[in-house]
């Protein structure tokens, strides 16, 4: 018990280096320059004290001195609120539903076909290869609108697209001649600075 208390004296998180959900949440703590632990996960057994903190046994997991919050979901959420500067969501209570309704599709639509990936070593069925492109290209429009999705500002939705489309080469998709908005929205994001202090080292290798 003295290795939790110890733990909420300062922020933590629990992340896998490769868990797609993690490094969402890695990319608001870069963006919004969070001084944190990062308590990295590796292999399949648990620390302990991560196990007596979250009843689910999950990673993503954030511990703020008593707060304990174990979806990725609600601690992105939960960050942009604690941390205002520089913020993630908008403050116009339409378009901000408009910004959480975006979050739920690209979990719901591109989310769950990652996490069939990050159960096989980053790979995806065929099936799913083309399910996941299709998704992503029914956006092209909207990834060309703006300099981000929906928005002028890096938001939350950017902080969760951004990990997807960097595994697009692990996962096997190319998007192809029609993807110029998507590649130049890429390379946007790939660029900023909280991006690349985002990602782990196995992460970094998966577009080398």
């Amino acid at each position: 018990m003295a290795v939790i208390a110890n733990r909420r004296s300062v922020m933590t998180l629990f992340s896998r280096p490769t868990d797609i959900h993690s490094h969402r949440t890695r990319l608001v703590l870069a963006e919004k320059n969070i001084n944190i632990e990062i308590a990295n996960v590796t292999g399949p057994d648990l620390p302990e004290d991560l196990m007596d903190l979250n009843p689910y046994h999950t990673v993503p997991t954030l511990v703020d001195r008593d707060l304990t919050l174990y979806d990725s979901r609600v601690i992105i959420e939960y960050l942009d609120e604690r941390f205002p500067h520089p913020p993630l969501m908008p403050v116009d209570p339409v378009t901000r539903a408009q910004f959480r309704l975006a979050l739920f599709r690209i979990e719901k639509d591109w989310y769950a076909l990652a996490e069939e990936a990050d159960a096989q070593d980053g790979k995806l069925s065929a099936k799913s290869r083309k399910m996941l492109r299709e998704s992503i290209m029914q956006s092209a429009e909207l990834f060309g609108a703006r300099p981000y999705f929906l928005s002028e500002e890096f938001s939350l939705v950017d902080c969760s697209i951004a990990p997807i489309l960097w595994r697009l080469p692990l996962y096997g998709i190319e998007l192809g001649s029609q993807a110029a908005a998507i590649e130049a929205y890429m390379q946007r994001v790939f660029e900023r600075r909280s991006f690349q202090q985002s990602l782990t080292e196995l992460e970094h290798e998966m577009r080398m």
